[in-house]
Parts: C-alpha cells; structure tokens; sequence
C-alpha cells in the first residue's frame, strides 16, 4: 500500500477569479479516502444563501475573496476576505453576497455514506 503524501490541491485566488463558474461551486474536494469535505463556493453580488441549521458537523469557512454579511442569532456580521469563521453545528445562520460578491472556502467532517439498512431497524 503507497503512503499518502501531501500535495498542493489548488489555487484558491485563481479559483475565486474563475469567471466560468457564475455561481456556486468553483472546487470540491474530490480525493477517495478522504476523511474532509470541502468547497470553495462563489456568490455573485447580492445573492443569499437562505437561514438554516446544520444540526450534525462544525463547519469552517474562510473568506478567500469578496465581502459579505452572516445572519447569526447574534444579529448580522460583516465578513470580508481573509476571515475565518467558525460555524458550529447547531447554529442557524444565512449568508448574503456583499457588492463584489463572496468566495469562500467551507471545511467540514466528511458525513458517512447513505446505507440501507434492514426494515425494523
């Protein structure tokens, strides 16, 4: 068996600036075995991601281009490139594209497959 070995996966800055992709995800963390997911995720200027709760898995999201606003149970935070932000599970949140839009890049434990399990169980 090869010994995993560590690599350079992508370039975010060139990914963030991929006017291809107009919205959604530019780049998925794609590698068998991996125990992570991730996603470096772009919203055109003034688009919003709906309230909602992720009742399982921390997340973490790093602003790599862009500006924006998180809607918390705190009230609203601006957010901007460069920040880091730590989404626990549990916590309701929407997030909204500022006027040059929002790249970012979301960190996650990678949820175990679907199974189909016997009736009764």
């Amino acid at each position: 068996m090869d010994e995993p070995v560590p690599r350079i996966l992508a370039d975010l800055h060139a990914l963030a600036n991929d006017s291809t992709v107009e919205s959604g995800a530019r780049w998925k963390l794609a590698e068998s075995g991996r125990q992570l997911d991730a996603n470096l995720v772009h919203l055109p200027a003034g688009r919003q991601i709906g309230e909602h709760r992720e009742p399982d898995l921390d997340v973490v999201l790093v602003v790599v281009a862009g500006n924006g606003i998180f809607g918390t149970a705190d009230g609203p935070q601006q957010v901007a490139a460069g920040n880091l932000v730590w989404l626990p599970h549990g916590s309701t949140r929407d997030l909204t594209a500022g006027d040059a839009g929002l790249t970012y890049l979301t960190v996650h434990k990678r949820r175990p497959a679907l199974q189909i399990k016997p009736a009764g169980r």
